[in-house]
């Protein structure tokens, strides 16, 4: 069964149907609950726009109930896809009870959201880890595996499972803790209800403090933006008005990192180095759980960087990119995988690094302190580890290992220990970034170059020797203590080579155009424009008036970050220019642009 907004994923779940069918399985809320929506609190204009589900599309794609039946087994497996394998634990991991996670899939071809544009601007000041993924879904998991002598199979198995584009881990995972418990006890009711919930809730808007109520329970959340201080939490404070208020969530995405690196903390700092270069990594777990949350970990590490390779969190043999992903044919790609089948030990053991998780006493801790040959790792039963050759370009900081390590012997809080380590990251991967930022801002042409009556100038091109050349006396070591070649890590055939590199480079270079296209509008805006038409033809007067619609569409519609009063005052321009020529040019003028 799938309670879906209006636009589909294309995916089936429980009884082999397809989302793309409507069926008595499947309940729309578009089509056939017909509550209307709440105001979810204040309005911004903006929302006043918004048709009915379209604040549930906005925070949800799906949910989705995926069931096994022993009975008609050999039918799903023919007829299901990937997200019924992907909801489901591996019938290796013995999750009984209750377990979460999450898992990443690509998005069908020629899918768009009808939301789109909407969308756009609120992801606008959501920091690079948050922003909505365009090409992949996320799928949240609630998994219930208990005895039931009543069923052939004797156990009662099932997953409620949020299909979303959002990123918010955290939160999503805090969700389900609330909705799957009322669903396996009262069924389907119960979702068409928590559905009408969410559509009142405001839509997800960085830098908001939101409350959402859902199922009788209200949760409290503010979602970061990009203007926040990195490696700060802008802690949700309680009100006199919260009494109602009964979660407050102090993140919507992070994960515990010291818990999910706690097996193989002693190469923190290599595993860093592995993602910021997006080297191909296979993370070996024995359940979802723990795949999903290193796996999410590892993208992490390199906050505020964008891990921009693909990452799996839970990967199954039936996922679709199984054989693109396991081919020996060619290099294994730029990937992040979580597994816990062991028949992927084999598989992957081509894989240049391989990470094991397993269960590990603290005495154990010791002994995986040297990296593990990959000619070692024969099946799922290897011990936890690193597996493989590669050689760090930086020196081992034993500092925040031995930080580390004492805070383990005085029982030191778990957040406090995941604090210690999100700051060391942050303190690394921002050495890294800050010689990247500084030769990118002397790509700026200068300000006194921009010339209302051309075009605005372009960025001067990224040119690696001249990049690398500034290395020397302005690279990462002027803000580390880490020694070590942090050169090597930036050449051309490293990170400036990479996925990763490539996405911050086209963000910082949209954002810098898009910078000189506001000075440029800023610098048209402070002419005197009815002057300069006294000088030219209506014929040049018309074009002008073209022209300055074009950029003030532009400004709009990209949201350039120009100062305040600035677009007001380009309308009164075009206005003033407009009641300078004839009538019957302005009657023309003034026709608002046909489709």
């Amino acid at each position: 069964m799938a309670l879906q907004g209006p636009e589909e994923v294309g995916e089936q779940v429980e009884e082999p149907e397809d989302l793309d069918d409507q069926d008595a399985s499947s309940i729309s809320p578009a089509e056939e609950i017909t509550l209307p929506p709440g105001t979810g609190g204040d309005e911004e204009p903006e929302e006043a726009f918004l048709l009915p589900w379209d604040r549930f599309s906005s925070w949800l794609h799906c949910i989705c109930v995926v069931g096994f039946d022993l009975e008609l087994g050999q039918a799903v497996e023919v007829k299901t896809t990937r997200i019924c394998y992907l909801s489901f634990p591996d019938s290796n991991s013995g999750c009984l009870g209750d377990t979460q996670f999450c898992f990443r899939f690509r998005q069908g071809s020629n899918r768009k959201s009808s939301l789109g544009c909407f969308l756009e601007n609120t992801d606008r000041d959501a920091p690079p880890c948050l922003k909505r993924e365009q090409g992949h879904y996320y799928g949240y998991v609630y998994f219930r595996q208990v005895r039931d002598k009543s069923l052939k199979r004797g156990y009662f198995q099932k997953s409620l499972v949020l299909i979303s584009k959002l990123p918010y881990v955290t939160f999503f995972h805090s969700l389900l803790k609330i909705m799957a418990p009322e669903y396996f006890e009262k069924q389907e009711p119960c979702l068409e209800a928590a559905c009408n919930d969410i559509d009142r809730w405001p839509t997800p808007h960085p830098g908001r403090v939101l409350t959402l109520p859902i199922m009788g329970v209200v949760i409290k959340v503010r979602i970061p933006t990009c203007y926040d201080k990195p490696g700060t939490s802008q802690l949700v404070q309680s009100a006199q008005g919260d009494s109602l208020v009964s979660i407050i969530l102090p993140t919507i995405h992070e994960v515990d990192l010291f818990r999910c690196f706690y097996p193989v903390f002693f190469h923190i700092q290599m595993l860093w180095e592995l993602v910021l270069l997006g080297e191909a990594l296979v993370v070996m777990a024995p359940s979802p759980a723990e795949s999903s949350e290193t796996v999410l970990a590892l993208v992490s590490c390199v906050s505020p960087l964008r891990y921009c390779s693909d990452f799996r969190p839970y990967f199954t043999i039936h996922d679709s990119e199984f054989k693109e992903y396991t081919t020996r044919t060619q290099a294994p790609p730029s990937v992040i995988l979580g597994v816990t089948n062991p028949f992927f030990a084999k598989t992957l053991q081509h894989w240049p690094h391989i990470i094991r998780i397993g269960d590990m006493k603290q005495a154990e801790v010791a002994k995986q302190m040297k990296v593990k040959k990959l000619k070692n790792l024969k099946t799922l039963d290897s011990k936890p580890g690193v597996y493989t050759a590669y050689k760090p370009y930086l020196s081992k900081d034993e500092e925040i290992i031995k930080q580390l390590q004492k805070g383990v012997q005085q029982k030191r809080p778990s957040a406090a220990q995941n604090a210690i380590l999100r700051r060391y990251f942050l303190e690394l991967t921002q050495s890294f970034i800050i010689p990247l930022e500084r030769y990118v801002a002397s790509l700026m042409p200068l300000q006194k170059s921009i010339s209302p009556w051309k075009s605005p100038p372009q960025l001067r091109p990224f040119v690696q020797p001249d990049f690398m050349k500034t290395l020397e006396k302005a690279g990462p070591q002027l803000t580390s203590r880490l020694k070590g070649d942090w050169i090597g890590l930036y050449r051309c055939q490293h990170f400036l080579k990479s996925p990763n590199f490539d996405g911050w480079f086209r963000s910082r270079k949209r954002e810098m155009t898009q910078k000189l296209e506001a000075l440029h509008l800023e610098a048209l805006c402070e002419e005197d424009l009815q002057q300069r038409i006294q000088k030219h033809t209506e014929v040049e007067a018309v074009d002008l008036v073209l022209k300055l619609k074009d950029k003030l569409s532009q400004a709009e519609r990209e949201q350039l970050p120009v100062r305040p009063g600035t677009l007001s005052k380009l309308r009164a321009h075009i206005q003033a220019v407009i009641l300078a020529l004839p009538e019957d040019l302005q009657g023309i003028l003034h026709k608002p642009p046909t489709s």
